[in-house]
């Protein structure tokens, strides 16, 4: 898959190790604890991850609407300061085993701020969903983005297309992956034999391995794909037989909650060349 010319992908190719959540089935998800396994042991090229605006207008990573499956606090997440939050126990509810262990309660894990995020990984590419629908949390977005200088490392966009759209016209200069409706828009119009009309405002395509019983992920999608100059990852991919099968298909990035048997896969696959 030849690269889009956005600088977002300068130095990448296919197929890219990409933790999800940081990796949500090996450590708390959307923590520093998770994305620092990912990148420190599994040596993932990409951060997906999801913000919300706090009640002070700050963006915090998370990816619920609200804390209880996640933390110990309860409500939503925009009723809480980002002070407040930081103050919960985002380790609390993890469990590896089924509930007989919670191993990173009460062990410091905490809610970050997209700024935190993006200093604690200063050279890292991050996959970056904005979740809430509220007015102006683009503008909030694309501030931090341009303060922490991220621009050209952080792929944005959203699933509702119009927050999508809105962060198209606060960010020009950024990567934006399709919102839903582009991109089923894109996706069928594959389906039915035919390539899709061209969309400069999205270069990324984030979509489901299947829809129901339906692969999504064929020869017409990648053919269409390349010859528009855009760019396929793949969510949420946990099975190794899928992997290498992707990996073989040469798709632009797996996103996984298993950061370790995705980094096995790829550090076993044949190198092209």
């Amino acid at each position: 898959m030849p690269l889009p010319k956005h600088p977002y992908f300068r130095g990448l190719s296919p197929t890219l190790h990409i933790a999800h959540r940081g990796g949500s089935l090996l450590a708390p998800e959307n923590t520093l604890a998770a994305f620092r396994l990912a990148v420190e042991r599994y040596r993932t090229q990409v951060l997906e991850t999801d913000v919300h605006l706090t009640r002070d207008g700050e963006l915090v990573v998370a990816h619920d609407s609200t804390l209880e499956r996640c933390t110990d606090g309860a409500g939503a997440v925009a009723d809480h300061t980002l002070a407040e939050l930081r103050r919960l126990d985002a380790g609390y509810t993890f469990t590896p085993d089924g509930g007989r262990t919670y191993p990173f309660r009460g062990q410091g894990v905490r809610m970050p701020s997209l700024r935190e995020l993006l200093r604690a990984f200063p050279g890292l590419r991050f996959n970056i969903e904005v979740k809430p629908d509220v007015p102006g949390i683009e503008e909030v977005f694309a501030q931090v983005l341009r303060e922490e200088g991220a621009l050209e490392r952080v792929c944005v966009g959203s699933e509702l297309d119009e927050v999508g759209e809105r962060l198209v016209r606060a960010l020009p200069e950024a990567c934006h992956f399709y919102p839903r409706e582009a991109l089923t828009s894109f996706v069928l119009t594959v389906r039915s034999g035919e390539l899709p009309p061209e969309d400069p405002r999205y270069t990324v395509l984030d979509m489901p391995l299947h829809f129901g019983e339906v692969r999504l992920v064929d020869e017409a999608l990648l053919h269409a794909v390349e010859t528009q100059g855009r760019w396929l990852n793949v969510w949420t991919v946990d099975d190794p037989a899928e992997m290498r099968r992707l990996v073989a298909e040469r798709v632009g990035g797996i996103m996984t909650d298993r950061p370790d048997l995705l980094r096995q896969i790829l550090d076993e696959a044949p190198k092209p060349g």
